[in-house]
């Protein structure tokens, strides 16, 4: 599918649940109907615990399309600058605006105005001073050079058509030393494209999952160190069996291609505090 394309479906896609929120109902978009009140699907629920859903307004949490809770793995301290790309209805950027207070800010990068209006609703609802959100797309990100402590994303980079690009844009938006902490979507190993396309649909709506190792090779290429990525939850054919059955997959058939090959992962990488092109001296760039 075209780039193109590709942002028109997320937008079309992303605008919808919104909207949903917004007349009282959910984001929900794995295997849980988007009619359900709060999501059940082992993808998208159960990803915040309840002292943290306290914090923040109830559309905030029913607007999550995430797969993971990067606000709770992500090293947070305050005074520091984070930036949220994919930040839809603001439910990691407002967590995060609270563990880097008052002196701190929180960014949220958005590009479906449906999605920016309910996040800044939500804003004002918690009466969050300390936050801002900026439309455009994460293989741009408006914001300087070496300007953010913290990048976090939840689910969102595994949408992008050049990938490439979003980490090299992460990459120069952070600060040397500065962090990129993200959950996403990966595969392990190899299987047939219809059963990985297949898969992927009911996993994010529209996802395009990298492979594991791809996906560490691209950070690595994007010029991050210390990279690390962490499987948070592993999914089961079980866990896709009614998506699957309705595109007419026999499921059990299919199953040593699915189990444990498709998973949400905490991903974690740092940009070093002094690039090969500023080195002083034959020994300081080892």
């Amino acid at each position: 599918m075209a780039e193109t394309n590709i942002k028109d479906v997320v937008k079309e896609k992303y605008g919808q649940a919104a909207l949903r929120v917004t007349r009282g109902g959910s984001s929900c978009c794995g295997a849980a109907p988007a009619t359900d009140q709060h999501c059940s699907d082992p993808i998208t629920g159960k990803l915040y615990d309840e002292s943290q859903t306290g914090q923040i307004p109830e559309e905030a949490l029913l607007a999550s399309l995430g797969c993971g809770n990067p606000t709770a793995l992500a090293r947070l301290n305050p005074g520091e600058t984070v930036l949220d790309l994919g930040s839809g209805g603001g439910i990691d950027v407002l967590l995060s605006a609270r563990r880097v207070g008052p002196t701190g800010k929180a960014y949220g990068l958005d590009m479906t105005d449906e999605m920016l209006a309910l996040a800044n609703e939500n804003k004002r609802k918690a009466g969050a001073e300390n936050v801002e959100f900026l439309k455009g797309e994460i293989e741009n990100i408006p914001l300087p050079d070496n300007s953010v402590d913290v990048i976090i994303s939840n689910c969102v980079i595994n949408l992008s058509a050049d990938k490439d690009r979003v980490l090299r844009e992460a990459f120069r938006v952070l600060k040397p030393g500065g962090r990129l902490a993200v959950s996403d979507v990966v595969t392990r190993g190899q299987m047939i494209p219809e059963i990985r396309q297949s898969v992927l649909l009911w996993v994010g709506c529209v996802a395009g999952a990298l492979e594991e190792k791809e996906y560490l090779g691209k950070l690595a290429a994007a010029g991050f160190e210390q990279i690390e990525l962490e499987p948070t939850r592993i999914y089961r054919a079980e866990d896709a069996r009614a998506f699957l059955s309705g595109e007419g997959i026999d499921v059990d058939a299919i199953a040593s291609q699915v189990d444990e090959k498709f998973m949400s992962a905490f991903v974690r990488a740092v940009k070093p505090t002094r690039s090969k092109e500023s080195c002083c001296g034959p020994t300081c760039c080892k």
